[in-house]
């Protein structure tokens, strides 16, 4: 059942000086279907509210633009607007600080997908891990003067290691800087986002890289004696 007039009325001038910007009246018709009215009573009401001064209209050939009272507003002065323009110029900048920063973030998750998963990683590190355990027992026998393998071999052995000891260092400076550029902007604390999400890094198991590499220096170091 459609509202009576005098609420009609309520109802329409409410809307207008909630606008508060220029409207028409088939604006107001279609911003108030929800309350079952009109375009007849909406122009009555429109109509009864200019005669009675509560908004305002300006005619414009056949078409009537209505408009809110701007004296029952509060007018800033410019030292206010000033203000408020300087507040959402620093809330501006802050915005598209966050976007770009979001908009890194986002990139670098995407290069990581496009690349390698977690889980991948973690499975190319055990299994580096492994043949990094194997070679080195190998080298602790050859320090003893046992000989294990002839030059040829040696020499492939080694450069094996040194490929190992290379991915493992080009796979543990990936994930440094995919894991600061996560890490840069989150409000979360590394130390439990990283515990959260169940990773490991050599530290964290107590595997110390340049132990490895030093095995390789010391190794070279006895082939040339």
């Amino acid at each position: 059942m459609p509202p009576k007039a005098d609420n009609t009325e309520g109802i329409v001038l409410n809307f207008v000086n909630e606008q508060n910007r220029p409207l028409n009246v088939q604006n107001v018709a279609d911003s108030l279907q929800k309350f079952n009215l009109k375009k007849a009573p909406i122009q009555k009401a429109l109509d009864n509210l200019c005669d009675s001064g509560k908004i305002s209209f300006k005619e414009y050939g056949k078409h009537k633009i209505y408009l809110a009272r701007q004296d029952q507003f509060d007018i800033l002065d410019s030292e206010e607007l000033n203000k408020m323009k300087e507040e959402n110029a620093n809330l501006q900048e802050r915005l598209d600080q966050q976007k770009k920063a979001t908009s890194e973030v986002e990139a670098e998750i995407k290069s990581l997908q496009s690349n390698l998963t977690l889980e991948e990683i973690h499975a190319k590190e055990a299994k580096l891990r492994k043949e990094v355990d194997e070679m080195e027992k190998k080298l602790i026998k050859l320090r003893g003067g046992v000989t294990l393998v002839s030059p040829e071999e040696r020499k492939a052995i080694e450069g094996l290691y040194s490929e190992a000891l290379n991915q493992w260092r080009i796979r543990k400076r990936m994930f440094r800087d995919v894991w600061d550029a996560i890490t840069e902007n989150s409000p979360k604390n590394p130390k439990e986002f990283k515990e959260e999400l169940g990773i490991e890094n050599d530290e964290d198991v107590g595997v110390n890289f340049q132990s490895f590499a030093d095995l390789m220096q010391h190794g070279k170091k006895r082939a040339r004696g």
